[in-house]
């Protein structure tokens, strides 16, 4: 049998579209084992609500994997347990893509590079910086490149002395209608602010300038169009600051924000779903780690 464990991730952290991403300390894990005819079963979060066929997700990004290798993979047994929430903004579409490529990848003696992993992964994504830290881990920066195919990848150490306090709503927002809403074109100032702030992000990670996270974590392009589908978002935001948090932002589409804190995380996380239960919203809060291995291979026998 074979396991896979798979992290979650926010992806943009504030200003940072499309091009950053950070894997957390909530998992998704696959059990894989080969059987008489393929038999797929989904426990935790999406149970019942997830195919349970080769519709699956985790299945279609194996079966791409096989595709690639001009080969069908064999019949298999797969049991999921899932930990992410589904369409919350933590990665877990990222997730079953990347349990899928790498448990094909041990099935078929590791044969494809990361770096073609990675590509198969955003080909099925649709954007890298999900895919990207939770194959690799950390803190990822990833790119296209300029010419041909692919994209580049950046690996960072995550600011290990933060924790991440995840405030959940309890509703959906789907990535299609999280992107429909945003502008075909932005102002130049939205783009320099935007380049600044990255910048300043990855300046105040690297360096433990923490006081610099409320102006890094500020957002032009995403966030100010994504605030109709996520009600009470600017409240949340706001709640979280005044209860001591080094800066917050949307994770991912939305609708789960995160906060950034050193040693507070029971009232900011408080804070934040006092801010939803104002708009007559359930909101539920998860205090993680960062994860700094990516999905891994947990058990071979």
């Amino acid at each position: 049998m074979l396991k896979i464990r798979v992290p979650a991730t926010t992806a943009n952290i504030g200003p940072g579209f499309d091009c950053l991403g950070l894997a957390l300390e909530l998992y998704n894990t696959l059990e894989i084992d080969y059987g008489v005819k393929t038999h797929i079963q989904v426990f935790g979060e999406g149970a019942g609500k997830l195919p349970c066929s080769e519709d699956n997700l985790v299945y279609r990004a194996l079966f791409r994997y096989y595709e690639e290798m001009d080969s069908t993979p064999p019949p298999l047994v797969l049991r999921m347990t899932n930990e992410i929430p589904l369409a919350r903004g933590l990665g877990s579409s990222a997730a079953a893509i990347v349990a899928g490529l790498l448990a094909a990848d041990y099935l078929t003696g590791q044969i494809l590079p990361r770096e073609k992993l990675l590509d198969l992964a955003v080909e099925l994504e649709g954007h890298p910086d999900n895919v990207a830290p939770a194959l690799l881990g950390g803190l990822v920066i990833s790119t296209a490149k300029s010419t041909g195919a692919g994209y580049h990848y950046l690996q960072l150490a995550p600011p290990r002395e933060l924790q991440a306090v995840v405030c959940i709503p309890d509703f959906l927002v789907a990535t299609e209608e999280a992107r429909r809403v945003l502008p075909v074109q932005i102002a130049f100032s939205d783009a320099v602010h935007n380049l600044g702030r990255v910048a300043l992000l990855l300046g105040a990670f690297t360096s433990k300038r923490w006081d610099l996270l409320p102006a890094a974590l500020e957002d032009r392009l995403h966030q100010p169009y994504r605030k109709g589908l996520v009600p009470g978002l600017d409240r949340a935001l706001a709640r979280a600051m005044e209860a001591g948090a080094l800066g917050a932002a949307l994770s991912g589409s939305g609708p789960t924000i995160i906060a950034f804190v050193k040693d507070n995380a029971a009232e900011v996380g408080q804070a934040m779903k006092q801010a939803f239960a104002g708009m007559d919203i359930e909101a539920r809060n998860i205090v993680l780690g960062f994860n700094t291995r990516g999905a891994e291979a947990l058990l071979s026998t």
